[in-house]
């Protein structure tokens, strides 16, 4: 009979309905329609114009040639397709994965490339062990006060090259000191760039916000708003491309007073694995051990934050156009795209919620919407490297400054002030610590949220009345931390009081209970018994019920309702 019964167990492994939750592909691929594949390809090609100027921007705050942007790039939109669930999310570079890699790798291309290479395994490890629970332990004000730092980090970060600077470190503080030092060094045609630039693209932002709703639009009416929606969803393509090619005429006659791109790598970047280890300028061979120690806690910081990042967008969006996504295939979408993307120069990606927008707005209908966008950057390496070069610094600043600015909620500290002051703490703690080194203000954030909640752990909230015994209604569970505080309660209140009295423990909140506190529990009805005053347990769930009865304490007393408890004879327990 084993034979039968394992062959059964083979087959359902590898039923069709096992491989289509490995593979969501074969979910909505089978009944892919012709008006999908209009709008897949339309929100590509749009998504794609958006990726390539944003892909060569963020690159600059990896501290990487602008080619590893691109390389970054085109990768997620094939994977995806295979392993995501969400039809809106797009993965490439993000602003706030850049800043991370470039705080871990310092601008250097090899360890960026094995960065991504070691997030991806730690990433799809966690989904092949279902550990995407873990990020809940994640709190919210923290990922807030580490977004808003690194937008003000990002975007001030970007000054410089809008002024033409030279030769300011990347420390924030010292950042800062030094663009206002050296203003009087700007350039004034990167300035000039730069601020129309800035204009333009904030312009183009309004407008698209007030494109209103009308109930009878007219021809020209509506064409007029798809000009306009198509113009502001296209502003970075349009701006990249007029700043270009204002350079290029500035250079053609002879008058270089732009910082532009300069000299990139041309054509497709080879296939080939990470390396594995470095040489450094003296000559000195780093292995693959010091690398990874030099990462540091970054190897930690860096794949939470894109898992974060990529499932928050993909749940968001799944909300807003009614569909479900599976978070642990997310996360395994995402660590085979890191993995992948190693092969091919990229540095660690994750879902960008700028693109995604613009893929959810423009209608897309399957991620196969991601194929095309691929694409879309592949030709860009392949065929327009060359005119890469003309691109104004200034320019680039430009679109990632608009790009990061609306990261920086102010609104986020009102509300937490007016909801939870509390919970403020943490955010602030991540704020400030995120300017020192930005791993350190997750990591500092993580630590100070994990001390509240363990805090309310250890301090249950227990409410005490005293209709003739104490009655003491304990708020949650009662597990190891909390025993001391249950149990110096009890003797302050009840045991050492005057004459000893004696307690009713409603317990109707409690759903979960350990091996300390039943200990401690025991203890405490042998000293009621001593003092001759009872404690007594009242609608204790079935659950809870059953531990403390397997216990075998001795004296144990429990009734279904505390008016049952206050009912009972203060006679000493025989």
């Amino acid at each position: 009979m084993e034979r039968p019964l394992l062959g059964r167990g083979s087959a359902l492994c590898c039923s069709y309905s096992s491989l289509k939750a490995w593979l969501p592909l074969l979910s909505w691929a089978p009944r892919y329609r012709l008006k999908w594949l209009q709008m897949d390809l339309l929100a590509g090609l749009t998504v794609g114009l958006t990726t390539v100027p944003q892909a060569l921007a963020y690159a600059e705050v990896a501290g990487l040639p602008v080619q590893y942007g691109l390389y970054s790039a085109f990768m997620g939109g094939f994977v995806y397709t295979l392993l995501g669930t969400s039809k809106d999310v797009t993965l490439g570079p993000t602003a706030i994965m850049s800043l991370l890699c470039f705080s871990v790798v310092g601008g250097q291309p090899h360890r960026a490339v094995l960065l991504s290479l070691l997030c991806g395994l730690i990433q799809a490890g966690m989904a092949l062990l279902r550990l995407g629970f873990l990020l809940d332990f994640i709190a919210y004000p923290v990922i807030k006060g580490f977004t808003c730092a690194a937008a003000v980090t990002i975007g001030f970060g970007q000054v410089k090259n809008i002024l033409g600077l030279d030769g300011i470190p990347h420390d924030f503080v010292l950042e800062v000191y030094y663009t206002f030092y050296k203003i009087p060094e700007a350039r004034i045609g990167d300035v000039v760039i730069g601020l129309l630039s800035l204009s333009v693209l904030v312009m183009l932002v309004f407008m698209k916000k007030s494109l209103g709703s009308d109930d009878a639009p007219s021809c020209s009416t509506t064409i007029a708003r798809r000009l306009v929606w198509t113009a502001a969803t296209m502003r970075n393509v349009l701006v990249v491309v007029a700043a270009s090619c204002v350079a290029f005429s500035w250079n053609a006659f002879g008058h270089p007073v732009f910082t532009v791109t300069g000299e990139t790598s041309k054509g497709l970047p080879p296939f080939k694995p990470p390396p594995t280890s470095d040489t450094t300028a003296n000559g000195t061979v780093v292995t693959f051990g010091e690398i990874v120690e030099d990462f540091g806690g970054g190897m930690a910081v860096i794949p939470f934050m894109g898992l974060l990042e990529s499932i928050a967008i993909a749940k968001a969006f799944a909300s807003q156009n009614d569909y479900r996504i599976d978070a642990n295939q997310e996360l395994l979408a995402i660590g085979v795209t890191n993995i992948m993307g190693s092969f091919v120069s990229a540095y660690p990606v994750t879902g960008s919620f700028g693109r995604t927008a613009v893929n959810s707005q423009t209608g897309v209908c399957t991620p196969a919407g991601g194929i095309v966008t691929s694409v879309i950057v592949l030709l860009s390496l392949a065929f327009l490297m060359p005119a890469f070069y003309y691109i104004p610094k200034a320019a680039l600043a430009a679109v990632i400054i608009c790009a990061v600015a609306p990261m920086v909620d102010y609104q986020v500290v009102a509300k937490m002030w007016r909801i939870r002051k509390l919970d403020l703490v943490p955010f602030v703690v991540t704020f400030l610590m995120s300017f020192w080194e930005v791993q350190y203000g997750i990591v500092g954030g993580v630590a100070v949220s994990g001390v509240l909640l363990l805090y309310h752990t250890a301090r249950p909230q227990i409410k005490v009345s005293d209709p003739g015994m104490l009655v003491m209604e304990l708020g949650s569970g009662l597990s190891f931390p909390a025993t001391e505080y249950l149990s110096h309660l009890i003797h302050t209140q009840a045991l050492q009081a005057s004459p000893p009295r004696s307690v009713v423990l409603d317990c109707h909140h409690v759903s979960v209970i350990d091996y300390t506190v039943v200990s401690e529990l025991r203890d405490l009805l042998r000293q009621f018994k001593l003092r001759e005053v009872l404690l007594v347990f009242s609608r204790l769930q079935p659950s809870i019920l059953e531990v403390l009865l397997a216990a075998d304490l001795q004296d144990f007393r429990h009734t279904d309702s505390v008016e049952a408890a206050l009912q009972m004879e203060t006679e000493p327990p025989r």
